[in-house]
């Protein structure tokens, strides 16, 4: 019997076949399966333009692997896609039709622009960011470049590029050299430059990519104890790393996945390219892409609002947490950021979110909430959210209350560690001030910093009336104080 609740989404990409099965719970999406299997397709695609058998067999193995779990999900709720390497090669009719027999069900082959459109609408519904977007993402033989804002695509590209190709074209004896890599990005920016000034005229406002390129760039520089920014500097940073290894073969960087190893200078060396010839400053990781794309099309939800608004009213709805004390202590810390942090971009998303979510760990108990808390974090999926940023609210909900614990703090990359420490020490004030859980009962308080040193500034007599609230703030001050971080609480 089909399950009515479940998706399926398959991509049958040039360097990887990918599955993603998905229940639909209270209006989310909670990932049950995620197969990924490195075919390298492109691989096989011979000078004449045909895919050769052994490249053939290799789809066909990981497909027999899918076709299981797609018995229980209803027909209507499967899309399965092929993309560049389908798309190129001349004789691609034997394969798809092994494969949908193998598979019982039937395989689109998308064009570069339809596969570029469900990229985007991927990355809308999994990651945060406001006003226009540039989303980028290399495959094996083709790289998407997608400018949007909120959900809807503006400007739509595929190039024939891709980490498969590249590592066949310009990698293909396996020396990491330096003329290696300059042929492989003088290449990638030849391919770029007849679309470079559409997409330079229209611009954008942040950068995200959406493969497994940026994903291993990532997971490298955060092994290597950098933030989760991508730079260009980073990026030839990582090429010195990787030319130093000589060889593919000897290829080994801390963080790097040895499945990744092989396209991983290729790849590389595309992003270079693209960073040089569209001026990018930064880039974060997506939480999505194609699949959860396909996955959100067949939902057939169109909302506007930011994914990380749609991740936490799930995890409100989930946990029953109170929403109105949610957003009175986030009001509340929102207003002590402002008064001692400029840096309102950067920080108040984090703090907001962080107030608004504090009592996910009472669903499990009391005592050890803030653990709990933290636990259900670190290990639930949470669309528009980044590893870090993840990293950072698990951190900052450890440290609500009680003692503190400042290496979760220390850990985090999304912000630098003062920033992290003094974000967890202005959720502790907001939810000491906002105890009562009660309508105009937080005082109008005024918060100034000189370096680490805070001082909370009360009405006049507050203290004598409101003595629980008075006496917590008195022993905060007293824990902050002892972790050196002075607070100093007065009337005036």
């Amino acid at each position: 019997m089909k399950n009515p609740a479940l998706y399926a989404a398959i991509d049958l990409g040039s360097n990887s076949f990918h599955m993603l099965v998905v229940h639909e719970v209270e209006g989310a999406c909670r990932t049950l399966a995620k197969v990924k299997r490195k075919v390298r397709l492109a691989a096989g695609l011979r000078p004449d333009g045909s895919l050769d058998g052994d490249a053939m067999q290799r789809g066909w193995d990981c497909l027999r692997l899918f076709a299981e779990q797609l018995q229980d999900v209803p027909a209507e709720h499967i899309r399965i896609v092929g993309t560049a390497t389908l798309r190129l090669a001349t004789n691609i009719e034997p394969f798809l039709a092994r494969a949908e027999a193998i598979l019982g069900h039937r395989i689109r082959i998308i064009s570069g622009e339809e596969e570029a459109a469900t990229i985007y609408e991927g990355v809308a519904w999994t990651s945060s960011g406001t006003g226009r977007r540039l989303v980028i993402d290399i495959g094996g033989a083709s790289t998407e470049l997608i400018i949007g804002e909120s959900t809807s695509p503006q400007l739509l590209n595929s190039l024939d590029m891709g980490c498969v190709t590249w590592l066949k074209r310009y990698f293909t004896d396996g020396n990491l050299s330096a003329a290696n890599f300059e042929r492989a990005i003088a290449a990638a920016q030849q391919i770029l430059a007849p679309v470079a000034a559409t997409y330079l005229k229209l611009g954008w406002q942040g950068c995200i990519g959406a493969s497994g390129t940026v994903q291993a760039i990532q997971e490298i520089m955060v092994s290597q104890g950098e933030s989760e920014q991508i730079t260009l500097a980073k990026l030839r940073l990582l090429q010195q790393q990787t030319m130093a290894c000589n060889h593919i073969d000897r290829l080994q960087l801390s963080g790097l996945q040895p499945e990744r190893t092989p396209v991983f200078p290729s790849g590389l060396a595309i992003l270079i390219a693209l960073f040089d010839t569209l001026a990018i400053d930064t880039m974060v990781l997506a939480g999505g892409a194609l699949r959860e794309g396909l996955v959100y099309g067949m939902l057939g939800r169109r909302q506007e609002c930011d994914a990380q608004e749609r991740t936490a009213d799930s995890l409100i709805a989930r946990y029953q947490l109170d929403r109105t004390q949610g957003e009175r202590v986030r009001k509340t810390a929102l207003r002590a950021l402002a008064q001692v942090s400029s840096d309102q971009e950067l920080l108040a998303p984090m703090l907001g979110w962080a107030a608004l979510l504090y009592e996910l760990g009472l669903c499990i108990e009391y005592k050890r909430a803030p653990e709990h808390a933290a636990y259900i974090i670190s290990h639930i999926d949470l669309p528009g959210f980044t590893s870090a940023q993840k990293q950072l609210l698990a951190a900052l909900l450890l440290n609500q209350r009680d003692e503190f614990k400042p290496e979760p703090l220390a850990q985090q990359s999304a912000v630098d560690t003062d920033q992290a420490i003094l974000l967890a020490r202005l959720l502790r004030l907001a939810i000491i001030l906002c105890l009562r859980r009660t309508r105009g009962t937080v005082p109008d308080f005024r918060l100034a910093a000189d370096g680490h040193h805070l001082t909370l500034t009360l009405p006049v007599g507050w203290g004598r009336q409101h003595h629980l609230r008075a006496s917590e703030l008195q022993q905060e001050a007293h824990r902050q104080t002892e972790q050196g971080w002075p607070l100093a609480i007065i009337e005036a």
